[in-house]
């Protein structure tokens, strides 16, 4: 089972994702349940992150580029990792996945929802997610709550960019090729609210 928890800066996706592990590892003891993020995981995807994410360069990274530096991260992760934890039938739950490009390179940066699929597509078609929860939130809440030290530099990008950002998830959403199953999160609400909605989608996959 692969679960992928999705959405624009701030959301609190990182904090539901962990939530989430946290009661799977409590609800089924006996399977394995691992968490990744993307980038990231492995030492590869790692050093790829902190190049993208957190090296200011003198020139503008190319979205072309970035697309690709992502899809590098990816590859060695779901290699590596997420396709073997799978094979073991382990419940695997990350924080973003492919989404991210499509909506940020693709979508935001105008490269092209179909031309950063084409790019991903040999990594994850053998491996698409069979639950995608897109958290939902106004732009503006999300990035008031955005500036957690991590030292991501496109979070400094503004409400515009963000906005744009958010319509490339919801046209994924819509988009049946990227996921077995896709939903929207409402994730405006208290911690435990937002935890419910999440079970509500959950739970049924696992029962």
């Amino acid at each position: 089972m692969y679960i992928v928890f999705e959405g624009t800066v701030g959301t609190g996706k990182s904090t539901q994702s962990k939530l989430l592990v946290e009661h799977l590892k409590s609800q089924y003891p006996d399977r394995e349940v691992i968490r990744v993020r993307e980038p990231g995981k492995t030492p590869i995807a790692e050093a790829i992150r902190t190049l993208v994410q957190g090296t200011e360069f003198p020139e503008e990274m190319d979205p072309i580029c970035e697309a690709y530096l992502y899809s590098a991260a990816r590859a060695q992760l779901i290699n590596t990792i997420t396709k073997p934890a799978l094979e073991r039938e382990a419940i695997v739950v990350s924080d973003r996945c492919f989404w991210s490009s499509l909506s940020y390179q693709g979508y935001t940066k105008g490269t092209g929802i179909e031309t950063i699929w084409q790019v991903n597509k040999p990594i994850v078609e053998s491996c698409l997610p069979d639950l995608v929860l897109f958290f939902d939130m106004p732009v503006e809440i999300g990035l008031s709550r955005t500036f957690d030290g991590v030292g991501d530099k496109h979070e400094l990008n503004g409400k515009e960019f963000f906005e744009q950002a958010h319509e490339g998830y919801l046209k994924c959403v819509e988009d049946g090729r990227f996921a077995k199953k896709a939903v929207s999160i409402n994730a405006l609400g208290t911690i435990e609210e937002v935890s419910t909605r999440i079970l509500t989608q959950v739970n049924p996959l696992l029962s």
